[in-house]
């Protein structure tokens, strides 16, 4: 099949041309580039179509162009034109990005729609794609559409509703979902086909974390982007406080919060702010950890989003340290430590504990690896797909089967 993946997938050009390190988001640019890589092996042509949206105001125009450091030299990367005006800039990248995707099938007809969330830009191709193409479109469920990160719901106003509303009526109506949790599957109707997937993990990391049980170090790890909801604050004013002998905090990661949390580590003895590293050098930090740490803010809606890197942590053979995200699978929560929420004082409290009770030598590598390494999410990938594929069929001849029995 021919795929348009209609995503925010913000590759190494966009990081050159366009201000996004206030939006950036890069575990959602790793799994996006896995699933990518993985329905090409599986035989399908992936066309990558982003908006890259540009979040600060400003009067200036952006181009559309294409990827030209590819992650796959296979898999082509568009991203559409912003003009990132007050007002309009979302309509700008929604407009924009249809347009590119009207102008991609007409060089290529596509097969599929896959849309990454929920976003305004997403949601008008998705449309597009079923009433005007009548394609099935998969939608890949990331992040809850009508709650914030910790769960609680948008000011309501006219706008919002309107947008809520347009977003309720896709979940109706779209061909499958892909969700990382159970509790974002649940949005859509019971008869749509679904798939769990709570992460991908790369061969890369696999190999890396082979063998290094003895080898690894009395190390901490953070990845992520440094935004508040994600507590790299809260981590270092724990480390501030209360740091543990013989041990080394590390912090990788980019974001808004980036300059501010440079100063909170200055003279602070055991932490590494490492920045934004290449992914080889991340895989090697993640497989080289005792413990990964995901403090993030604690939602009132459990599962309502998931970490990717929980599932990289599980799969690197580190103890994961995170507050809660919803409930998941026995074999997986053996190798994880809760906490309650992300304050300081039970940052510090839970990994105290957590290392002189010895609760990091409790792993979940290989329950994790077998559940979400490439090889079986491909398969499931491309059951789940021939599954949408065929039930759009049969809807899709039934419909005809009616009209033309009312023509009659």
């Amino acid at each position: 099949m021919r795929i348009a993946y209609i995503t925010t997938y913000q590759g190494p050009t966009l990081l050159k041309r366009r201000p996004i390190i206030r939006n950036r988001s890069l575990s959602n640019t790793v799994k996006i580039e896995l699933i990518a890589s993985l329905l090409r092996a599986n035989s399908h042509e992936v066309e990558v179509i982003s908006q890259g949206e540009v979040v600060d105001n400003q009067f200036k125009f952006y181009p559309a162009f294409s990827e030209t450091q590819r992650f796959d030299s296979k898999i082509p990367v568009y991203y559409s034109s912003a003009l990132p005006i007050r007002r309009i800039n979302g309509f700008w990248s929604s407009f924009r990005t249809l347009q590119l995707l009207k102008a991609r099938y007409r060089a290529a007809p596509f097969d599929l729609v896959i849309i990454f969330n929920l976003k305004e830009p997403q949601v008008t191709c998705a449309k597009y794609a079923l009433r005007r193409l009548r394609l099935p479109v998969v939608l890949e469920y990331e992040d809850d559409r009508f709650v914030n990160v910790v769960g609680r719901g948008e000011d309501h106003n006219f706008l919002s509703e309107y947008r809520n509303q347009a977003c309720k009526s896709l979940l109706e109506v779209v061909s499958g979902c892909i969700g990382v949790s159970p509790y974002l599957l649940s949005q859509l109707p019971e008869n749509v086909p679904k798939m769990l997937l709570r992460g991908v993990v790369g061969d890369d990391l696999s190999r890396a974390s082979q063998g290094m049980t003895e080898a690894r170090l009395n190390r901490i790890l953070f990845s992520g982007t440094h935004i508040a909801s994600n507590g790299i604050a809260n981590l270092i004013a724990a480390w501030r406080v209360a740091p543990i002998p013989g041990w080394e905090l590390h912090i990788t990661g980019q974001g808004q919060l980036t300059n501010d949390l440079r100063q909170m580590v200055e003279n602070v003895p055991g932490v590494f702010f490492h920045g934004l590293v290449s992914r080889p050098e991340l895989v090697e930090l993640m497989s080289s950890a005792k413990i990964c740490i995901n403090p993030h803010a604690v939602s009132q809606t459990p599962g309502m989003v998931f970490a990717f890197k929980i599932i990289e942590y599980l799969a690197a053979g580190a103890h994961c340290v995170t507050t809660p995200m919803g409930k998941l699978e026995p074999e997986l929560e053996a190798g994880i430590t809760y906490m309650p929420d992300n304050a300081p004082e039970t940052i510090a409290a839970t990994l105290k504990r957590v290392i002189e009770c010895r609760d990091y030598e409790h792993v979940a590598q290989m329950a994790a690896q077998d559940a979400y390494g490439t090889a079986a999410v491909s398969r499931t990938l491309g059951k789940f797909l021939d599954q949408v594929v065929k039930q759009t069929a049969r809807k899709s001849l039934g419909q005809e089967s009616a009209e033309s029995q009312v023509a009659c």
